[in-house]
């Protein structure tokens, strides 16, 4: 179980470089009554626990103080090394002696904030220690009955409070998450009162309330704690919002490119017109050259392969596409104006292997007006 003893801090001064050191007493022996549900015991009412000298000053006992961190009220763990800098403040020292049915230790403050809350009156001290719990029945030397004992006293911490639960006295105590559980008397000075706790101001939600000092912590924590998932939950929603915006970005984008391709799409009319614009260009282009290919072909290629069939490679050769199909749109007209145009006829006509046949052919195509000038 972890328990602590309190004291007032006193016989301390300021070193020459700031720090606060003294000499303080802070552990005792004697009884400490509990309620019964502080110690495991639910059903007693209370609970009379005696601290031997053979216990509080035993030699692993006393050492255990050497070099044990001085932190600002109880921290709600064991201190050790792996978060000493998060809870000290200070340190006790080498020297560790009996001062009658008390221990006195050496202290030192260094961290400033810690020392001003000293001087601002935050000036009692508690123990933070581990001890095991023998239970049985006995009597004190002083004759007062108790029903446990304590044995095998570790010190963990020494705590600066604002107000110990005893007072000026001595105090121990036991809690399963944090530091001093609440005796219901002392016998320091022979009262039996319930003792209470000296309280802290803690502000929440904009309200002042005075709780303990582990009150305090608990309460502190829990709003760390909030604070933290308000965190989480800002940072998860930030990241939804980022996936959200991300997904919307690219059903956009899949939206667009939708569009555009419905854009290229040719309706009914509009594919009837295009077919009878390729028919006409095909129809013209078979005006000027009968057995050109079309299948297959642009109509840019297929203006330009008639112009070449009429008029030869250098006809197109380096001339831009409007050249070109304006040189297609001549031939067309020409065409159109003059379709028994004898040369065209000649020209179109092929070669047999006879000479006279095909001399003969070519005049019967070109008409009788040309054997009479003949």
């Amino acid at each position: 179980m972890k328990f602590t003893d309190s004291t007032e801090l006193s016989g301390v001064n300021i070193t020459r470089d700031g720090y606060l050191a003294g000499s303080v007493r802070c552990a005792r022996t004697g009884i400490q009554v509990y309620a019964g549900s502080e110690v495991g015991k639910p059903d007693m009412e209370t609970v009379s626990v005696y601290r031997g000298e053979d216990q509080v000053f035993a030699k692993d006992s006393m050492a255990s103080f050497v070099g044990k961190p001085v932190t600002i009220n109880h921290p709600p763990v064991p201190v050790d090394a792996g978060n000493w800098k998060d809870y000290a403040a200070g340190q006790l020292g080498e020297e560790v002696a009996r001062d009658g049915e008390s221990i006195r230790v050496s202290l030192a403050l260094m961290d400033a904030s810690a020392i001003k809350q000293v001087q601002d009156g935050k000036r009692e001290l508690s123990v933070g220690y581990r001890a095991n719990l023998v239970w049985g029945d006995g009597v004190a030397p002083d004759g007062t009955p108790y029903q446990a004992r304590q044995e095998g006293i570790i010190v963990d911490h020494l705590a600066v409070v604002d107000a110990a639960r005893a007072g000026k006295e001595f105090r121990i105590g036991d809690g399963a998450n944090n530091w001093g559980a609440r005796p219901t008397t002392t016998q320091a000075d022979g009262r039996k009162n319930q003792m209470t706790d000296n309280l802290r101001t803690v502000v929440v939600d904009g309200l002042s309330v005075s709780t303990t000092d582990q009150g305090a912590q608990a309460i502190e924590k829990l709003q760390n704690d909030v604070k933290a998932a308000q965190t989480a939950v800002a940072d998860a929603k930030s990241e939804s919002t980022k996936a959200v915006e991300a997904k919307d970005a690219e059903i956009a984008k899949k939206q667009a490119e939708i569009d555009d391709l419905k854009s290229k799409v040719l309706d009914d009319a509009a594919l009837d017109k295009r077919v009878q614009e390729r028919a006409d260009l095909v129809g013209k282009a078979k005006t000027i050259a009968k057995d050109l290919k079309t299948t297959g072909v642009s109509d840019a290629d297929i203006r330009k392969a008639a112009v070449v069939a009429k008029l030869g490679d250098e006809a197109v050769k380096d001339k831009p596409q409007a050249y070109i199909d304006a040189r297609f749109d001549i031939l067309v007209e020409d065409s159109a104006s003059n379709p028994n145009d004898p040369l065209r006829t000649i020209t179109s006509v092929k070669p047999n292997d006879g000479a006279s046949a095909w001399g003969d052919s070519a005049f019967k195509s070109a008409g009788v007006a040309m054997k009479k000038e003949a």
